[in-house]
Order: C-alpha cells, then structure tokens, then sequence
C-alpha cells in the first residue's frame, strides 16, 4: 500500500463507496481488484442480458419475462466482470503503473500480488461456471465461447486502435445469452440486439477512454479516443444512432410496437445528452457520460417490460 494512498482507494472509485466503508480489510483489496467499488461495469455487461430476456418475453408474451434467469445473469455478471477486470489488471499491471488514474489500483499499489491475484481470478471464473451450468446446453456453450474474447480483450489496446470493439464483442454477448436461455437457439432479434450493443459499448467506452488519453499517448497503448480525436464527438453519435436503431429493429423483429417505440425514446435522449455535453477538457466530465449508460440500460429495460405487459 503506497504513502501516498493510505487508504488504498482507488481513484477513479466514488469517494464513500460500500468497500471502502464497510468492507473487511482483509477484503478491501479484492473487492477493489474486481471493481465491487465501481459497480457501473456488471451493471453494463448485465443490461443487454435484461434486453434479450426482455426481447423474447415480447416474442413469446405467454412465456413471459424470466425473472430468475435474471437474477442468475445478474450475479454471473457481477462474477465475470470482476474476472474480467482482473485478468485485465494482470496483464496490464506494467501499464497501470504509468497511467494516473490506475496506478492506485490494488496490483500495481502493490496491495495484491499477480499470483493471489490469479487465485481470486480462478475463484471468480469458478463461481460463474456455477450461474452458467443452471441453463441449457446451448446457453452454456455460448457461455464458454465468450471467454476467447475476454481472454483476448486486454491485448487488444496494444496491437490495434479499436480495443473497444473487441470489449463490444465481449460485453454484449448477453445479448445473445439472455436470449438462448430462453428458446435454446439463436435468431434474428437477438442478433440484431447483439450487433446493436457492441456499437453501444464502442460509442461509451470511447467516452470513457477519454479521461485517458494523454498519458495513453505517452506510453503507446491504442484506443478509439485517440483515433478519432477531434472527431469523436460525431463518430460517438453515428455509433449511438447505429446501435438504436439495431435495437429498434431488434425489437419489431420480436413483435414489439408503439409501446417500445415511444418508450425507448428515453433512452435515445439520455445516448443523444452523452454526445452533446461531452468535455474532454472539463476533469469528471467524461465518467459522467459513460456512467450515465446504467440508466439507457434501465430505460430499454422497462421499455421492452411495458411491451411484454401490454
């Protein structure tokens, strides 16, 4: 633990956070490698399941919406994205050191050694194979398939400029998750839906790759913040526009009408406020905008509920 951080919080937590107040000690470093502090991110891999769920209670209202399938993806989501963000924290240990904002987190402040680190990454991993062996054999090997791109993920920002696609590819794999746990295959809706969030994921982690993008050019690492540049602000909202009217389509694909349609249009405008008050130059601005995702994903959420109901 550093002297300039005594606490071992880590910067870019909210001041106050649940771990930092109420967790165990010996637990704190943990909790803070898998992101429990910063619950935006499970929050972000779980919504697309919620959508798909929500896609197929449209297509088939008589089945209806699965509400413990969700809460299995809920937990599965909170599982797997603190893995995810700690095998990334393994591999990029060297590089957090050199970026402000993480080099705070529990690794390279030296709270949690890269082999105990290992250890809680094979608990986690362990714990979600639990969640995904509840669903059907399709469902599992979909499940399974997904960890190529979350193994692959954290070397993406090395070798290309779009690591956020590559995170796209991952993250919204719910998408198609939510979906097969429900009729045991894949079709268009889902697709549609998938292909809509990995734009989704694209335009917000680009908004979130901006806080930092001067020490990312410093030391090399690549993202869709630095390759647009002064362009990011339009090419956010062609990615956002793309994703809505996916999702959009998704959704009449499933038999969804002016319900959704009108609904949804709450999460247009949130996506719309992202990509005109974004400022990179204004310190806390862009971990606003991309925090402000959690209730896109609550809006099509109870979007795709209303639907169902009516």
């Amino acid at each position: 633990m550093t002297d300039s951080n005594p606490t071992g919080s880590v910067a870019d937590a909210q001041a106050g956070n649940w771990v930092d107040r109420h967790a165990p000690d010996w637990l704190k470093p943990y909790a803070r490698l898998a992101r429990w502090d910063r619950p935006i991110g499970f929050w972000l891999l779980f919504w697309p399941c919620a959508w798909s769920l929500g896609l197929a209670a449209v297509a088939d209202p008589a089945r209806g919406f699965d509400w413990w399938a969700a809460m299995l993806m809920l937990v599965g989501a909170i599982l797997m994205r603190g893995a995810g963000c700690t095998f990334n924290d393994i591999v990029d240990r060297d590089i957090d050191m050199k970026v402000a904002r993480t080099r705070s987190r529990p690794i390279p402040s030296g709270q949690v050694t890269a082999r105990d680190a290992l250890a809680f990454l094979v608990a986690q991993a362990l714990l979600a194979s639990v969640i995904l062996f509840q669903f059907n054999r399709f469902t599992v090997w979909a499940g399974i398939a997904s960890l190529v791109l979350v193994a692959i993920y954290p070397f993406m920002k090395r070798i290309t400029w779009w690591p956020q696609l590559f995170l796209g590819l991952a993250f919204s794999w719910g998408a198609l998750v939510g979906w097969t746990s429900q009729t045991g295959g894949i079709a268009q809706p889902a697709l549609l839906l998938y292909l809509g969030c990995i734009l989704w994921v694209i335009g917000y982690d680009t908004i979130y790759a901006l806080q930092d993008i001067e020490d990312d050019a410093l030391i090399g690492v690549r993202s869709t913040a630095r390759l647009f540049g002064p362009r990011t602000r339009p090419i956010v909202a062609g990615f956002y526009s793309g994703a809505f009217v996916l999702w959009m389509l998704a959704a009449l694909w499933a038999g969804a009408g002016i319900v959704f349609a009108v609904l949804s249009l709450v999460a247009a405008g949130l996506l719309a406020w992202q990509v005109q008050t974004v400022d990179v130059e204004a310190p806390g601005n862009p971990l606003l905008r991309f925090k402000n995702n959690h209730y896109v994903g609550i809006a099509l959420t109870l979007a795709l509920l209303a639907e169902w109901v009516w």
